[in-house]
């Protein structure tokens, strides 16, 4: 066949340029489509009763006929977060390697739509047909077990996806990247790289994970007389396994908070992936049984989310554990652009309460560094490079560090989310662009909040209360009227919307019809108030005062 007869292959970023987040990238050859990842973001601060955001898939459900797989790198949350949500209206086949796929079928059984999805796990090395593409799964190293670089093979050529990755020699569980595959690629000849860009403006190395071991090792040696609290990622698998390593070392038990951190390591420990001797983990509520030297708590949190585990603790709103004197508290991780203010808020909400809070050479990245970058491009030898997995700066970072390797500026793609990038042996460009947006996820509501009720929640946070009055049995807890909801803006105020109204929004009346299902408390209430509406000092105000509601 001659080459001009080949055609071309599209990329197509619906999601995850230009931010740290929500990654999803459509390949199309011909009437073939395979998509690769499908993540989520977190809401910003202002976004007050969003719970999550996921991408606009509209361009899939268009030409749903075209649509062959998923095809999934690794089980964090950017990554695999929205496919709950996106495969009710895209179902189709998953094909990821086995944490991942543990990790993705948690979600779907929360969804009650294990049945309805067809799943298919993948070892690396092995090969998928789907429509014109065959697709590959690589070994590579990151923050998460089970990560995985794809090469898709398509009539145009090869396009290889790094997902998220680094270069670890000595990872704490499996092996190191395959390099090996990737210089094999490169003899083929590939057409274009996806490369991760999270830490393209950093140089040199990213450090092996095990460093972080002796770490820990030092704090647990200095913190003999003292309770170790140590937030991180939940999907930090190796992570924990340090933690809970240098736990058993020196004696101690292990608690986990944090809905997110239990799932994954109940996920992890069933498919082998963290060794946990018998007798370390206990419930949280058995703590009082044993001396704060005797504990090791670890929690979700390290991101200052205001509803995470640690978040709550430094705020005195968890029921089950209190920041005391003494208490040393660890953030292992590094936190995501945008969320300092966050992390920082908690730090001082934290020393306030007279605990010590460490948080410096205690994580390291799961991401490459510049020379790392470098390393993968001059193996795979790509003919285009296309950053992925980052802010603008990141990109621009990553396209000066390919440039460094001799590469003309004019086959460093910079896209934005829903350009199409047409692909072939003669050119590379930017031809046409879809539709992509961000889909607010406000409790069970998908799609129902948008820019106006976000403003109107802000207006009604900033200058108004909200009242609710409910009646409870005493002992059963059990709803017996109510709730009813009263609003009150200052009239000085800026004028709310004419139609706003906790039913309209979604965000009371919507959330405590749910409520009423499962049993109402206090705490429920509260967090229902301040994620619905943002008044957090009202709502703790109300249940703090629960003989008013009595």
């Amino acid at each position: 066949m001659k080459k001009e007869n080949i055609g071309s292959v599209k990329v197509i970023p619906l999601g995850g340029l230009e931010q740290i987040g929500m990654n999803i990238t459509a390949i199309e050859y011909d009437d073939s489509i395979v998509v690769v990842d499908c993540g989520l973001s977190f809401p910003e601060e202002e976004m007050l009763g969003i719970d999550l955001i996921i991408p606009d898939v509209t361009y899939l459900k268009d030409n749903i006929d075209k649509v062959k797989a998923f095809v999934i790198t690794h089980g964090h949350e950017d990554h695999i977060g929205a496919i709950p949500y996106v495969l009710k209206e895209v179902n189709v086949p998953i094909y990821a390697t086995r944490l991942t796929m543990g990790l993705i079928e948690s979600k779907l059984k929360e969804h009650n739509m294990l049945r309805e999805v067809k799943r298919k796990v993948v070892k690396y090395g092995q090969s998928v047909t789907l429509g014109d593409f065959r697709v590959e799964f690589i070994r590579t190293n990151h923050s998460i077990a089970d990560a995985a670089a794809i090469a898709i093979f398509s009539p145009a050529g090869i396009l290889v996806h790094t997902g998220d990755f680094k270069v670890d020699y000595t990872p704490v569980n499996g092996s190191p990247i395959d390099l090996q595959r990737f210089a094999e690629l490169g003899k083929k000849g590939v057409l274009a790289v996806m490369c991760d860009s999270t830490n393209a403006l950093r140089p040199g190395f990213t450090m092996s994970e095990k460093t972080v071991g002796s770490t820990f090792d030092k704090i647990f040696s200095d913190n003999k007389s003292n309770r170790i609290i140590i937030a991180t990622f939940a999907s930090n698998v190796d992570r924990v396994q340090q933690i809970i390593n240098a736990a058993v070392a020196y004696g101690r038990k292990v608690c986990v908070e944090g809905r997110s951190m239990v799932n994954i390591i109940d996920v992890a420990e069933d498919l082998g992936y963290l060794h946990i001797p018998d007798g370390t983990l206990i419930e949280t509520e058995s703590m009082k049984n044993y001396t704060p030297e005797q504990i090791v708590l670890i929690t979700t949190g390290s991101q200052g989310e205001s509803m995470a585990a640690l978040s709550r603790m430094a705020a005195n709103l968890h029921r089950k554990v209190s920041i005391q004197p003494g208490d040393c508290v660890v953030f292992s991780s590094t936190p995501i652009p945008g969320n300092e203010k966050s992390v920082a808020r908690v730090i001082n909400e934290l020393g306030m309460k007279g605990a010590k809070v460490i948080f410096q050479d205690t994580h390291v990245s799961g991401h490459a560094c510049q020379e790392e970058i470098k390393l993968v491009y001059s193996l795979l030898k790509p003919k285009y490079a296309i950053p992925v997995h980052g802010e603008y700066r990141h990109l621009i970072a990553q396209k000066e560090v390919v440039m460094s390797l001799g590469y003309d500026k004019d086959h460093v793609i910079i896209a934005k989310s829903g350009d199409v990038i047409e692909l072939n042996d003669e050119k590379a460009e930017i031809v046409g662009k879809v539709h992509t947006g961000a889909i607010f996820v406000d409790g069970l509501g998908v799609g129902d909040v948008g820019n106006i009720v976000l403003r109107d929640r802000q207006n009604l946070a900033e200058n108004g209360i909200i009242i609710v009055v409910l009646t409870l049995e005493k002992y059963s807890g059990q709803l017996i009227a109510g709730p009813d909801i009263d609003q009150y803006v200052d009239p000085a105020a800026p004028q709310i919307s004419a139609d706003y109204s906790p039913i309209a929004s979604g965000s009371i009346a919507h959330r405590f019809s749910f409520v009423k299902r499962i049993r109402l408390n206090f705490a429920v209430c509260s967090d229902i108030i301040y994620r619905g509406s943002g008044c957090r000092a009202v709502s703790e105000a109300i249940f703090m005062q629960k003989e008013v509601l009595l």
